[in-house]
């Protein structure tokens, strides 16, 4: 009965869609403003009621910034993409997800992600400088039954959204776009280098219309074809430009170091990025994990403070850019510090191992000898729910970065073993590489806090008393 209520609900919210977004069609202001009518009636607290009026505000000044970045984006996005883009990651993992993890919380007694991130291979076509996927190739892999078996026993859970990253996910694009058809509920997203996308997978994607992709782009041509091989620069361009011209949805993964900081947060880089057709982009902290890390390119203090406020800067409701990005290490008063472990997501490796974090290489669970739940629960993970908030400072959320003794003490209690690829690595050498980092980090990012107002967002993931 419950699945049937599901399904019904689902038609329900599929035929409100496809009228609203006629409506979009002839009227967009009356149609945008049916749109969070429909979110508000179907989410309800999910968010604020100050977020819902906020957002009317919004869509009737058509010179709002974020209005004008609605517009295109509706104007330049492939009609079915948009629809099973609003039913599957809006109703499905948003609603319909959020509602059931909550009540699967409790009944299991653990965290329970939001989304998945899993590796299908471990194999690359490029061979880019320091990687450690151009030396292991394509040993690594999970099969396509494996992954289906994942997606289906996470919905079970309410899990409705499935992150892919490698290796390169690409080199399977027809397991990629299998799992699609099969799954056709659940959004998928794909962390990739770009190189592998052609007109035929523009193509395949548009016709599933539940698949989107973030592509890896480092700064300009001399620093991309330095490290990635000469003309993946131009390839990863011609990339997007396809993506665009085919109405799909896109964005970049931008890794930031003490190198590139300058490059990936200039005027141009973003100007770039926005000219391509990008929609967002996630920018991502250098973890100095595996043996031969670099920890010498993490940024310095002075670094991270400025991207802290030009992050900030570019998404603001004015000025800035008409492009939304996202820092995944200084972002964390959104969703309450560290969200990993399965507070809010997880990572599970081409070997099988369910790992808290993908820069977390350690586990005591792998897939293929326990069902999720069961990896859910393991040793770890509870830690992980014990000890979340590792800081109250959520500038300083991460147990390596920023709280190297408490990821070492979590992994010594739990006899959580290394997964990295290469060559195990002891906890006590990685968060080595971090300790004096984290001490730098602390002062700056105590100064910033206690300037910042700051109050509970979101939900707090459930632990029984």
């Amino acid at each position: 009965m419950a699945k049937l209520a599901e399904q019904l609900e689902r038609k329900a919210f599929s035929a409100a869609i496809d009228v609203a977004l006629r409506r979009i069609n002839k009227d967009r202001e009356k149609g945008l403003l049916e749109i969070v009518d429909l979110t508000e009636k179907f989410m309800g607290d999910n968010f604020t009621k100050e977020a819902y009026e906020g957002a009317r505000a919004m869509i009737k000044n058509p010179d709002h910034k974020w209005m004008r970045y609605v517009n295109r984006l509706l104007d330049e996005t492939d009609p079915h993409v948009a629809k099973m883009t609003a039913l599957n990651l809006g109703y499905q993992a948003a609603f319909y997800g959020t509602k059931t993890i909550r009540k699967m919380r409790e009944v299991h007694d653990c965290n329970i992600p939001w989304l998945i991130l899993m590796d299908p291979t471990s194999a690359c076509n490029l061979h880019c400088t320091g990687c450690w996927a151009a030396e292991y190739g394509h040993k690594l892999n999970l099969t396509f039954e494996e992954l289906d078996s994942i997606v289906t026993q996470g919905k079970e859970l309410g899990i409705y959204f499935y992150m892919m990253t490698g290796g390169e996910p690409l080199v399977r694009k027809a397991d990629v776009i299998k799992l699609c058809e099969k799954h056709n509920d659940v959004a998928f997203h794909c962390y990739t280098n770009g190189t592998l996308v052609d007109q035929a997978f523009c193509d395949e994607m548009k016709r599933v219309g539940n698949l989107s992709l973030s592509i890896s782009l480092e700064g300009f041509e001399d620093t991309n074809d330095f490290r990635r091989g000469d003309g993946v620069y131009a390839k990863v361009l011609h990339a997007m430009d396809l993506l665009h011209e085919n109405g799909l949805l896109f964005g970049n993964s931008v890794c930031y170091t003490r190198k590139n900081m300058d490059a990936v947060t200039s005027d141009e880089f973003f100007d770039l990025l926005i000219e391509h057709g990008s929609r967002f982009a996630w920018y991502f902290h250098l973890m100095p994990v595996g043996m031969e890390a670099s920890p010498e390119l993490m940024p310095t203090k002075e670094q991270r403070e400025y991207i802290y406020h030009r992050i900030r800067e570019v998404r603001g409701r004015e000025g800035g850019k008409e492009i939304y990005v996202m820092d995944f290490q200084n972002d964390g008063e959104f969703v309450g510090g560290c969200i990993a472990g399965g507070r809010n997501y997880c990572h599970i490796n081409p070997k099988g191992d369910v790992e808290p974090c993908v820069f977390i290489h350690y586990s005591g669970a792998n897939i293929r000898e326990k069902s999720l739940l069961e990896c859910l629960k393991q040793p770890l993970f509870m830690a992980y729910r014990d000890n979340q908030p590792f800081n109250d400072n959520m500038l300083r959320p991460c147990p390596m970065l920023e709280n190297p003794e408490i990821l070492q003490r979590m992994v010594h209690e739990t006899g959580a073993k290394s997964t990295d690829m290469q060559q195990p690595e002891t906890v006590e050498h990685l968060c080595g590489k971090c300790e004096h980092y984290a001490e730098e980090w602390k002062g700056t990012a105590d100064r910033l806090w206690a300037a910042h107002p700051y109050r509970q967002r979101g939900y707090t993931n459930f632990k029984k008393k």
